[in-house]
């Protein structure tokens, strides 16, 4: 019988041995992987396009509650949760599944609202539960879970995610720029266009 045990406890040995090498040599991998470096969208400028411009003002808690609902329906289909907040920052907030657990994650942006109407999202602060992992290695890791459209470009190396407004596809066929995103005001402002061939004047 103690024998039997003996041999048990040196199997549960070797087995809790194995996972936590497996779990630190991911960690080493994850830490001095290379990242590489995403490319931006080209710049489009919807002032190009002839059509019907208009400004819609909005707030944050309005912003908050659309972005939300767009994230809820492109990963309806998958198990990881993600949500934005805004206060005087972006807060990105989630969990993913890493090692078979879900680990929380949470980064901190500064919205810079470029030229074209287009916005860059750069990090400030950032964590992936209580890993003490290089901000590039998170967010290639976010980028590696999330299936994202192709005007939202996560650039780990940079630091930050880049969102194409511009080139974003809606049913309407309505073009979008930011014209004011103060969010310590709370003045957020969108520009819309609808072109021409929309309105049928083409």
């Amino acid at each position: 019988m103690k024998e039997t045990r003996r041999k048990n406890w040196k199997r549960m040995f070797v087995i809790l041995a194995t996972i936590n090498v497996t779990i630190v040599l991911a960690i080493i991998l994850l830490i001095i992987w290379p990242v590489s470096s995403e490319e931006y969208p080209d710049k489009q400028y919807i002032e190009e396009e002839a059509g019907a411009e208009f400004v819609v003002q909005s707030s944050k808690e309005n912003l908050t509650q659309l972005v939300n609902e767009y994230i809820d329906k492109l990963l309806k289909d998958k198990n990881d949760q993600y949500a934005i907040s805004l206060d005087e920052a972006v807060h990105l907030m989630g969990t993913i599944e890493a090692f078979d657990t879900e680990v929380p994650v949470n980064i901190t942006f500064e919205p810079v609202v470029q030229q074209n109407g287009d916005v860059l999202l750069e990090s400030t602060e950032m964590s992936l539960g209580l890993l003490r992992l290089p901000k590039d290695k998170i967010l290639k890791y976010v980028d590696d879970k999330i299936n994202t459209p192709d005007w939202v470009v996560i650039n780990p190396k940079e630091e930050s995610i880049y969102i194409a407004l511009t080139q974003m596809e809606l049913k309407s066929n309505f073009k979008v720029k930011v014209q004011q995103f103060n969010l310590a005001e709370d003045q957020l402002s969108f520009r819309i266009k609808i072109p021409n061939e929309t309105l049928g004047l083409d």
